[in-house]
């Protein structure tokens, strides 16, 4: 199983709302460049949203879909891509200190092609694929915050 943490500086509300927002699903996730909701409850149960794979002139799509949520704290989702099957992408947002987010990812393949086909080496990409997905999470959560700052600033 893959499984990778990142520290956010900023609590896991400011996470949360990233997480919780479809529309942002391509900014923080390795490997879509577009997402859009297929229904208008995400990050409810069952919510699911369409997302493309852009690889030079290639492109596919996948779907994923929220399986279980716990407000504020977790998100799973299960990322279906066409003939490769399906994976599962745990999300887990622990408070760490007053102003910080651990978040942990546990993610591995469930069904099709991924799960018969999971070694050692899908190991290793899914790690390399955590590390910037989770880095990626960190710069947005901590950039919307620092605009917000700005923005505050100049109206004072």
């Amino acid at each position: 199983m893959a499984v990778r943490h990142q520290l956010i500086r900023r609590p896991s509300q400011a996470v949360w709302a990233v997480l919780a927002d479809p529309n942002r699903y391509g900014e923080w996730v390795v490997g879509p460049s577009t997402s859009v909701p297929l229904d208008q409850t995400w990050p409810a149960v069952g919510s699911r949203l369409r997302y493309t794979v852009r690889l030079g002139p290639w492109t596919a799509d996948g779907v994923t879909t929220v399986r279980h949520r716990e407000t504020g704290s977790e998100l799973e989702l299960e990322a279906a891509f066409k003939s490769l099957g399906t994976a599962r992408i745990f999300l887990q947002l622990r408070p760490w200190g007053e102003d910080e987010t651990l978040v942990i990812c546990d993610e591995h393949p469930l069904r099709g092609l991924g799960g018969t086909l999971h070694n050692a080496a899908s190991e290793a990409v899914f790690q390399l694929r955590h590390r910037g997905m989770l880095a990626r999470l960190a710069r947005l959560v901590e950039q919307d915050h620092a605009g917000r700052d700005r923005a505050g600033a100049g109206r004072a």
